[in-house]
């Protein structure tokens, strides 16, 4: 095992560049975040409206409650992608820490394979939150209650 300091930086440098990976993938966690937040948050406004009861037209109470619909499933996309996040976060730092042991000298057996398969599983899971964020972006503008039949 080779532990002068140049071989030491380098296997450091080797194996954080997946790092900057992980940043990507806490950003958009940051965001999906929000988007739940507020998606939760108008599902219980539209919930306390109907139970209070003020409305008493029935085309407002249908509306509302498909609205409140929407507002759960588009919860149920972004708690989706924030776990296939999550993941693709777990799936980089291990092929952080792989590289690292095996770079170290620590763990030779396997190196490419295990090296390879997380990586590719991370970013997997990465391009599937992505998916999923665009399919609630898209459901999110869809049922954005541009047809309401008052405002409320």
């Amino acid at each position: 095992m080779d532990v002068s300091i140049d071989a030491i930086t380098n296997n450091i440098q080797l194996a954080l560049a997946p790092v900057f990976l992980l940043t990507a993938v806490s950003t958009l966690i940051n965001a999906i975040s929000g988007r739940l937040a507020r998606s939760v948050d108008r599902m219980r406004s539209i919930q306390r409206a109907i139970q209070v009861g003020d409305t008493k037209d029935r085309a407002i109470l249908e509306h509302m409650c498909r609205e409140a619909d929407e507002a759960k499933i588009r919860g149920r996309l972004c708690t989706a992608a924030i776990f296939f996040n999550v993941l693709s976060g777990v799936f980089i730092s291990l092929t952080v820490l792989e590289l690292f042991f095996f770079q170290a000298g620590a763990v030779r057996s396997l190196q490419t394979t295990y090296v390879i398969w997380t990586f590719v599983l991370g970013l997997i899971s990465f391009m599937t939150s992505l998916s999923i964020v665009l399919a609630e972006v898209v459901y999110a503008y869809r049922s954005a209650g541009w047809n309401s039949p008052r405002h409320y």
